[in-house]
């Protein structure tokens, strides 16, 4: 009993004192920002027979869709064109935000909203990698993707600094972003403009509240404690949240293999043979005959691939039987990708896979970037690179002091 005790309460302290995962929630963040960004930028001449007010799906069919279904979209607000030019010029700067990680808090709700809104303006015009970024968008508000890998992260550290400095750093621009997305916020709740969906109009009210209450507990509070409670609530909502995106992905891959066991296609081993013949899926002609052009290499490629996926599941607790298959499922992606010509689609899924990346081997990704960039520094003529930021009086090169016993907590990421 007592070392049932003992690893109950190591658990609870883990799951309540930090945020799991922070290597893997700034992977996510990166990878499904990027995919939408570059998706919206493709797509940027096409917007307006995919999204716009005079596409084919029409306003009164998008109404009526979003009538029967409750869908959250803020497009169908005013059919003007200024408003949707602002709309997806909006989800455009907001991807770009949370892929540097930007005010992550923020920018993954706005980011949400810009995905919701426009998937849901036009509900086919998408494939299975819009269902994946639609769920991991609203996913992602929950957790804090912007402890590494980001801006919000390096400001930290500054402010930091600045306390150990004995400085008192002042944030202008989070107080003021949020009063005006409250306003804003306000206005489309006494419009009545957040009547239909009732889930997305909450989150958005409880966020907004959520950072009002942090921002008060560190400013009016005398001690630390209410700080410290939020943020024991912040990791563990976080935690969760890492939970259902790893059981999403899960779910995912072992749904689509089940159902792949039972079409004949893929019992026969020929499911793969057929997309590659299709005019819709053949970027590349020539790739897609020479890598037909053997029955036992499609044959192979079909039962992997299904073996694969209905395995992964059973395989998270073997770390490299795990590593193996994340390694094939990538890779398969990859050549999903360039072969039938899907590659948001594969982005989408290989940023969810990125959940089970080890940490160690995001660490040396990341050191070998940070080495890459260190490398594109500008130089010298005599060819030695330009000595980078200063650090803080009394701190070793490179790296910032450690915060001054009883200075006040880290922004929140």
């Amino acid at each position: 009993m007592n070392r049932f005790s003992l690893a109950l309460s190591r658990g609870i302290a883990r799951v309540t004192d930090s945020a799991l995962g922070p290597y893997q929630t700034a992977v996510i963040r990166i990878g499904f920002a990027l995919t939408w960004l570059l998706f919206l930028l493709r797509e940027f001449p096409h917007r307006q027979e995919l999204y716009g007010p005079d596409g084919p799906w029409s306003r009164e069919l998008a109404e009526q869709l979003v009538a029967s279904n409750g869908a959250f979209t803020v497009l169908l607000w005013s059919d003007g064109q200024v408003w949707f030019e602002a709309v997806y010029a909006l989800a455009v700067l907001c991807s770009l935000l949370l892929l540097l990680g930007w005010r992550t808090r923020t920018t993954s709700v706005l980011f949400m909203v810009g995905v919701l809104s426009l998937q849901n303006r036009s509900v086919f015009m998408g494939d299975g990698g819009d269902n994946v970024l639609h769920l991991m968008a609203i996913y992602l508000v929950f957790t804090r993707c912007g402890q590494v890998w980001s801006l919000d992260a390096r400001r930290a550290r500054r402010a930091a600094g600045a306390r150990a400095r004995g400085d008192r750093p002042r944030d202008r621009v989070g107080p003021a972003l949020w009063a005006v997305l409250g306003v804003l916020l306000l206005l489309a709740t006494l419009a009545g403009r957040t009547d239909g969906d009732r889930f997305i109009p909450a989150l958005l009210w409880a966020v907004w509240l959520a950072q009002a209450l942090w921002w008060l507990a560190g400013r009016c509070a005398g001690t630390g404690r209410p700080r410290i409670l939020l943020d024991v609530v912040a990791n563990i909502v976080h935690n969760a949240a890492l939970l259902v995106i790893m059981a999403e992905a899960c779910l995912i891959y072992a749904t689509a293999g089940w159902y792949k066991v039972q079409g004949s296609r893929w019992q026969d081993g020929t499911a793969v043979y057929y997309p590659l013949h299709l005019e819709y899926f053949s970027p590349w002609p020539a790739l897609a005959d020479l890598l037909s052009a053997s029955g036992t290499l499609v044959m192979l490629v079909t039962y992997a691939t299904v073996a694969v996926q209905v395995a992964f599941p059973f395989t998270l607790f073997n770390r490299r039987v795990k590593n193996a298959l994340l390694g094939f499922m990538i890779l398969e992606h990859a050549v999903i990708a360039v072969v039938l010509g899907l590659p948001f689609f594969s982005l989408a899924m290989i940023a969810a896979d990125a959940v089970f990346l080890p940490t160690s081997f995001l660490r040396r990704l990341g050191t070998l970037t940070a080495r890459a960039r260190k490398g594109l520094r500008p130089r010298r003529r005599d060819g030695t690179p330009l000595p980078g930021p200063r650090s803080p009086a009394g701190a070793p090169a490179g790296r910032l002091p450690a915060p001054a016993p009883g200075g006040g907590p880290a922004p929140r990421t």
